[in-house]
């Protein structure tokens, strides 16, 4: 009996209209394009900004997108997953929502919270999945509303992040050459102090105190995270390469988390990776956290080819970690064109 694995057979994505510059933001806090764009690359993001929309939204939107690009039957889908760090509500999950408005009657659905690393995880779960037999079609979808957690007061923090939402396809295959391949995933518990959402948690409920004190967004100390962000996602793409036997020359892509220019420079040069082989959006769209990388995807689409040594790799709070080697499953030119 032929193996069954998991392969990635299309991408759909979503961001905002509103685009917030450099510039805008100069107005806002002090800083300058200057500042931001030699520090970490970013020159503008987009903002969700209408009122009462959240992740759901943009996830929602992505999905819409992925369906109709790929054409799969609504009725298919035997599962959603979900990676968000900034769902609409504590309870229901994002995933219910999505799953009510688009439709999809034959699927559960659950968020999972790696943080900046969750669409790998949540990726990494699906291709799990898959590969049982229990499973023939999910739907991983990464949607962030970070400019909900950006505290516009501290310019070491809002100028990083934007919002948006992408998601890919994931099916079952017995084709040889293409899907999964293996992955090498962590969480080392040491990043509390150094990454976090300090309240609206059960350790601190919403309170007067915690509003007044602005407790409610990005906390982050960017030396610490820098650091461990460059070793463990540079040490996690040489992890998976050794484990599927790839020299530098082998690899076709790296897709990395966008969170700092700088960071993905210093994985690509600690990797021997020239910076031609690694998908880059940051300058574009900010840090989006998890949806950072299907959304490189996404932009990246039409220069994919199937069979291409595909690597992923992301870092976030926890600190989670890790990468993940795919054989790309389609020539992304063809699709790329139904956007």
């Amino acid at each position: 009996m032929a193996r069954i694995n998991a392969v990635i057979t299309g991408i759909g994505g979503y961001v905002p209209d509103y685009v917030l510059t450099n510039e805008e933001l100069s107005r806002m806090v002090d800083t300058s394009d200057e500042w931001i764009t030699t520090r970490v690359g970013i020159k503008e993001r987009r903002i969700l900004k209408e009122e009462g929309l959240g992740s759901s939204y943009m996830g929602r939107k992505a999905v819409k997108q992925l369906l109709q690009k790929t054409g799969a039957d609504l009725d298919s889908i035997d599962a959603l997953l979900v990676s968000t760090s900034t769902p609409d509500y504590q309870f229901p999950s994002v995933a219910s929502i999505i799953i009510g408005k688009i439709g999809l009657k034959n699927a559960h659905a659950f968020d999972m919270e790696g943080a900046c690393a969750g669409f790998l995880y949540a990726l990494d779960t699906a291709s799990a999945l898959i590969q049982s037999g229990r499973y023939k079609r999910i739907i991983v979808v990464a949607a962030e509303k970070m400019s909900s957690v950006a505290d516009y007061t501290d310019r070491q923090t809002c100028v990083l992040f934007g919002d948006g939402a992408g998601a890919v396809m994931v099916e079952a295959t017995e084709e040889e050459g293409v899907g999964y391949q293996n992955s090498f995933l962590r969480t080392d518990g040491k990043g509390l102090p150094f990454l976090h959402l300090k309240a609206g948690g059960s350790v601190s409920p919403a309170s007067h105190f915690t509003v007044d004190h602005r407790l409610h967004y990005i906390y982050q100390e960017g030396r610490n995270v820098y650091r461990y962000a460059v070793t463990d996602m540079s040490e996690d793409v040489m992890e998976v390469m050794k484990l599927g036997n790839l020299e530098a020359e082998d690899v076709d892509w790296v897709v990395p988390h966008e969170a700092n220019l700088r960071i993905i420079e210093a994985v690509a040069k600690r990797v021997d990776l020239p910076l031609e082989k690694v998908m880059i959006n940051i300058e574009h769209y900010g840090n989006t956290s998890s949806a950072s990388i299907p959304l490189a995807l996404w932009d990246n689409e039409a220069k994919l080819k199937k069979g291409d040594n595909v690597v992923l790799t992301a870092f976030g709070a926890g600190f989670t970690h890790g990468a993940s080697f795919y054989k790309w499953g389609y020539d992304g030119a063809a699709m790329a064109d139904k956007k």
